[in-house]
């Protein structure tokens, strides 16, 4: 493309900027209301301009620029009024502010057209978020995602998520201040710990707690490299967990080793394959059982039916914390195969069914291999959860790279969850559970 052409096609993308501006966008209303008042306020000065010019005669200590503004009160309200209007319907406070720091960082399209800022406003949903509105010029959502750190450096933002909006031609990007990033360490305190019903507190968001409700989403998979703080995340959902009665089970094949004893007195511990095949069974029985509670009550869930009966069934919760150590097969003989298939069964059955009945999974990895996590248990684990991790990790959990591009490689404590939202997970004494 020619300098000529390419100075044409951004004068005519002026144009309809322009056009798009003054009479559409989701200001549109608002934008004709200003229309409306600045005429009929433009018939109003008309209709006094020769009051105000005899009031102009007869105050002879007043300014003479003063003065020279009420005798000509039409023309000065027509020329002030049109600029302010004007101002307020096409140029965003900021606009070529952003448009330089945007070009600088070579977001641009293959045209050399930068993003136009068309307007920043508050969430509607919350206000602590700034949404920033851009006319992308053409470029699509992963370039922006591909360049997102630089464009918080270059905005001086935090970029909780980008999307597009109404039309693919414009993205959205939902931010808050640099200045709010999130601190490298939050201890927990017991008034975080949750009043809702199973619902079970991460940590700390840029916008307030970050929680995950196992009434409704049952399941967990946590990943995470070595020292990204996954284990304590996983003892804090599950000292949460034991807070609100549930009945959790650890299975640890390192002996118990990275729990403590307060954890052997409060949960029950499977220390090898056999033991947890046989509490595997018993889980799937469970499960059968409470079946044909909730089918001959006529009720189809744990809450309605503790609610209706009376009967306080507790929630039974599953954690192992390295899920591809147990379900490694590598190096096994064929009886140590089929055990490990007989676990891995019974797995996929609670995953698939739990949810109504009050049984959950919270498995946490470590190692990126998707085959040591099979499709019928992986497709049902639906709150995903990663700190730092390598592309490969990432994308098992969430995926997507995500966490891998925007986890800082020294952070720890520092997750993302499925839906884009970055936490800092809190930090506890194991001694308190």
């Amino acid at each position: 493309m020619t300098k000529d052409e390419k100075f044409k096609l951004k004068r005519r993308n002026q144009y309809r900027l322009l056009f798009r501006k003054l009479f559409g966008g989701e200001n549109g209303s608002l934008k004709l209301l200003l229309l409306i008042s600045y005429f009929l306020g433009a018939m109003w000065v008309w209709s006094k301009q020769k009051t105000l010019i005899v009031f102009a005669e007869s105050m002879e200590l007043i300014s003479p620029i003063f003065q020279t503004l009420l005798t000509h009160s039409i023309h000065a309200y027509l020329v002030v009024g049109g600029i302010l209007l004007t101002g307020f319907a096409v140029y965003p406070f900021g606009r070529k502010a952003a448009q330089d720091q945007l070009q600088s960082i070579g977001l641009v399209n293959h045209a050399g057209m930068v993003p136009i800022l068309q307007r920043k406003y508050s969430d509607r949903t919350n206000p602590h978020i700034s949404i920033w509105e851009f006319l992308n010029q053409g470029i699509p959502l992963d370039i922006w995602e591909s360049k997102r750190t630089a464009i918080e450096a270059a905005l001086d933002i935090t970029i909780i998520r980008m999307k597009y909006g109404k039309r693919k031609s414009h993205i959205l990007l939902y931010t808050v201040s640099a200045q709010n990033d999130l601190p490298e360490l939050r201890r927990w305190k017991d008034s975080y710990l949750s009043s809702d019903n199973f619902v079970l507190t991460l940590g700390e968001g840029f916008v307030g707690p970050v929680t995950v409700n196992l009434a409704s989403i049952p399941h967990i998979l946590l990943g995470g490299a070595t020292g990204s703080g996954k284990s304590v995340l996983l003892k804090l959902l599950l000292m949460q967990a034991l807070r609100k009665g549930a009945e959790v089970s650890i299975a640890d094949f390192k002996g118990g080793v990275d729990f403590p004893p307060v954890w052997h007195k409060k949960c029950r511990m499977c220390f090898d394959e056999q033991e947890l095949l046989a509490f595997l069974t018993k889980l799937v029985e469970e499960l059968h059982r409470r079946k044909k509670l909730f089918a001959s009550a006529g009720l189809p869930n744990i809450d309605q039916y503790n609610t209706e009966t009376g009967v306080n069934l507790h929630r039974l919760i599953f954690a192992c914390d390295e899920v591809a150590e147990m379900l490694d097969r590598t190096g096994l003989s064929k009886e140590q195969k089929e055990l490990v298939n007989q676990i891995e069964s019974r797995l996929a059955t609670v995953a698939r069914l739990g949810r109504a009945f009050g049984i959950h999974l919270i498995l946490s990895t470590q190692r990126p291999d998707a085959n040591l996590i099979s499709g019928q248990i992986r497709n049902n684990l639906n709150c995903r959860i990663c700190g730092r991790a390598d592309n490969i990790l990432s994308q098992l959990i969430l995926d997507n790279t995500d966490a891998a591009n925007q986890i800082p490689k020294d952070a720890k404590g520092r997750f993302m969850l499925h839906d884009g939202t970055v936490f800092q997970g809190y930090l506890f004494d194991e001694k308190n559970i």
